[in-house]
């Protein structure tokens, strides 16, 4: 029998599900899914499970189950069931889904920690590590640099220098599979019961940190490529792992774009350590780009707040700012379509 309990299941999760209308069911956490079905891990060992056609096609893509979701499930074969319903999500890592304006992508839910993975080599970007750190605040995730590969010649002082600014936010490990010591403490910051998502670009060496971590192959990993010098893209799908005696892992598929999708533009400030400046502006309405009196333009003017991170600062809050108007015109015409449905249902039943 499996103990969900080191998959994170709580008594906060079992009084939801004593909520739900299906209480009597089985219940496990989704920790694959394939293009129609999905992996749940259950007491009872893992599955293969469907969703209802009711779930199927009456819930939008964002809706559906994604790795991480604790789903209740109707067992119709020794190891196969069907998923008929899934507890209330928390604390989802999401991003904004590629080629729309307003639609969300679920990556993986009930996410404790997530390790925001960069090689020490041509892939670390600051500026991709201050956009991962937004999104996963947004959702009261903790965020984790892990800057890998540190076995490789790197000037330490440099890239220190780099992230001052967001290692106020998120502690900062440098790692590599080659230096154990360097893992150990990685593990150290692992709970037992606690999830943790790895994401970052393709190569990072997220799958062969899991597999480290966990000692164990768990997930396959590829060679640098002798054509580019840079790591191959492994992982295909997003997975969940259980590490002996502590959390789950969640390895991710390299993201090349990662769209920005939080409500509130006017966290930056405070992520991007900008709000102690914003503070002293003349204006308490400023939006830091001309207006006279700004302190945020002193800062950047004057050399004390870097101008890359200032620029940073406007191109996710321009982001930001549209995603979150965008989201906010898509729900009211959702709502005035539901309106309009409703309309249309009550005048057949009059006539």
């Amino acid at each position: 029998m499996i103990h969900l309990y080191t998959y994170g299941w709580n008594n906060k999760l079992n009084q939801l599900k004593q909520d739900s209308a299906h209480k009597a069911l089985f219940h496990g956490r989704v920790t694959i899914v394939h293009r129609t079905c999905y992996e749940v891990i259950s007491e009872n060992g893992m599955l293969q499970c469907e969703l209802t056609g009711n779930m199927m096609f009456g819930k939008s893509d964002f809706e559906l189950p994604c790795v991480g979701d604790w789903v209740i499930f109707q067992l119709f074969d020794e190891n196969k069931g069907v998923i008929v319903d899934m507890l209330p999500r928390e604390r989802i890592l999401y991003r904004k889904k590629s080629g729309t304006i307003a639609d969300k992508q679920a990556i993986a839910s009930y996410v404790d920690k997530a390790f925001i993975v960069q090689s020490l080599d041509d892939n670390f970007n600051v500026r991709r590590a201050e956009r991962f750190m937004v999104q996963i605040l947004e959702e009261k995730i903790k965020p984790i640099l892990v800057l890998n590969k540190a076995d490789l010649g790197f000037e330490k002082q440099k890239i220190e220098e780099h992230i001052k600014h967001i290692a106020h936010q998120m502690p900062v490990f440098f790692t590599s599979i080659h230096q154990p010591q360097t893992i150990h403490q990685l593990r150290e910051s692992i709970s037992e019961g606690e999830t943790v998502v790895f994401v970052g670009s393709s190569g990072v060496g997220k799958s062969s940190l899991v597999n480290t971590l966990c000692e164990n192959s768990v997930l396959l990993t590829s060679d640098i490529s002798l054509s580019t010098g840079k790591g191959r893209h492994t992982s295909t799908r997003r997975e969940m792992v259980l590490m002996d005696d502590s959390g789950v892992l969640i390895d991710t598929p390299g993201i090349r774009e990662f769209g920005l999708a939080i409500d509130d533009p006017d966290s930056l400030t405070e992520m991007l350590e900008i709000s102690d400046y914003e503070e002293s502006c003349r204006f308490k309405d400023c939006e830091h780009i001309n207006e006279p009196g700004c302190a945020v333009l002193e800062a950047v003017n004057s050399g004390i707040l870097d101008h890359k991170v200032y620029e940073s600062y406007l191109k996710l809050r321009r982001e930001a700012w549209h995603f979150c108007t965008s989201e906010h015109e898509k729900r009211k015409r959702d709502k005035s379509f539901s309106k309009l449905i409703e309309g249309v249902k009550k005048y057949k039943t009059n006539f």
